[in-house]
């Protein structure tokens, strides 16, 4: 019953925020070098390891994975951040079936260890 919300839930809110997600992935890609979307490790539904979706509001640089220093936010990033809409990306997630509007789930498998 919950899936069945879920879906419901989110096929509504794409098709008003569908437009938005397009012209927010257009301006990041005009603002900075690198991809449009940040993934996480994170545990969802009957305890399944999967990539959440986020708008990348950070500079991208290749040799992120070694690096340890902070990273700058980008212009787009800082708007991004203050509206909080940085992560309408994790519809996609809940239209996959690997997070839930309705249940708690989606959380980094860092905090269950």
């Amino acid at each position: 019953m919950s899936r069945l919300a879920d879906l419901v839930i989110v096929s509504v809110l794409l098709v008003f925020t569908l437009p938005l997600m397009i012209g927010i992935g257009l301006a990041i890609r005009f603002d900075s070098p690198g991809p449009v979307f940040e993934t996480e490790l994170c545990i969802g539904r009957c305890g399944r390891r999967f990539r959440m979706l986020q708008f990348r509001t950070t500079a991208h640089t290749r040799d992120d994975a070694q690096r340890m220093k902070p990273k700058a936010t980008t212009g787009i990033g800082a708007f991004l951040r203050y509206t909080r809409i940085e992560s309408l990306p994790q519809l996609l997630n809940v239209l996959r079936g690997d997070m839930s509007m309705v249940e708690r789930d989606g959380r980094s498998p860092s905090f269950l260890e």
